[in-house]
């Protein structure tokens, strides 16, 4: 699937901003470009928004091949009270993977008037919102949302990775409560097979962290022992149905009445 099927499938409307001579195929999305060349990603964010239609856009570059739509998601839902939310992943703000209020253009256009051209200097003067990376992980095990290609070497590489990601599953469980002291640890992320369900994931559970067996996992390894319960998401409790199919990025919360749950 490539980035603009993508992104259709959960925003409204695609605008993607060319430098002024960029030659480009033709697109099902609104097509500007940079009045002024070398401007960066401020100038980019700026041109974008100014072309945008809608109060909230998510900025990405064009060269994100992994995009997560939950993440995406998640990113809007913090956006309420807030200008921006903008992710911190490998030590530093990422400004091309954010959500933007449009009515920030005014503050980036005077930026690139003062030749002020790091999306930065932009946060300390509206309400951000950064976003941790252990909230992202929770979407984004491996934080491939952040992955970007600057050379047909990197394509080769996210090629193959696109690949091996059809036929496997990546999530990550957190533990709270007696389950967190039991594994001694409070995330455990795993790789499973494509179709792999929540008794899946629970089996491979016990195998990762054998001394959740008998107390939170049952002896087989099918399901939860009584007094725990998952949480899919954050969103969704699924005390019983262990026949839940698994998406790449969902987060499995496992919880006892010591944690509250």
């Amino acid at each position: 699937m490539d980035w603009v099927t993508l992104v259709r499938a959960g925003i409204a409307r695609v605008v993607v901003v060319a430098a002024p001579e960029q030659q480009l195929p033709t697109l099902p999305v609104t097509l500007v470009r940079d009045e002024v060349a070398y401007q960066g990603p401020v100038g980019g964010i700026f041109y974008g928004l100014r072309a945008a239609t809608h109060d909230l856009c998510f900025v990405s570059s064009c060269d994100a091949p992994f995009l997560n739509l939950r993440l995406i998601d998640y990113f809007f839902s913090l956006v309420e009270n807030y200008d921006v939310v903008v992710p911190f992943w490998e030590e530093r703000l990422q400004p091309l993977h954010a959500v933007y209020r449009r009515s920030v253009a005014p503050l980036l256009q005077d930026q690139l008037e003062r030749g002020e051209l790091r999306p930065v200097f932009l946060y300390k003067k509206v309400r951000t919102y950064e976003v941790p990376a252990e909230d992202i992980r929770r979407f984004d095990p491996d934080g491939l949302s952040f992955r970007n290609m600057n050379s047909p070497a990197d394509y080769q590489a996210a090629l193959s990775l696109w690949q091996q990601h059809q036929h496997s599953v990546s999530c990550v469980v957190e533990l709270f409560g007696v389950a967190r002291l039991k594994a001694k640890t409070a995330r455990i992320p795993l790789t499973l097979a494509s179709g792999a369900t929540i008794g899946d994931a629970l089996r491979a559970l016990a195998e990762v962290a054998p001394a959740l067996l008998n107390t939170v996992i049952t002896p087989d390894g099918h399901t939860l022992t009584p007094g725990f319960s998952c949480n899919l998401n954050g969103t969704r409790f699924l005390p019983d149905d262990i026949h839940t199919e698994l998406r790449s990025g969902d987060s499995l919360l496992i919880l006892s009445s010591d944690a509250g749950g």
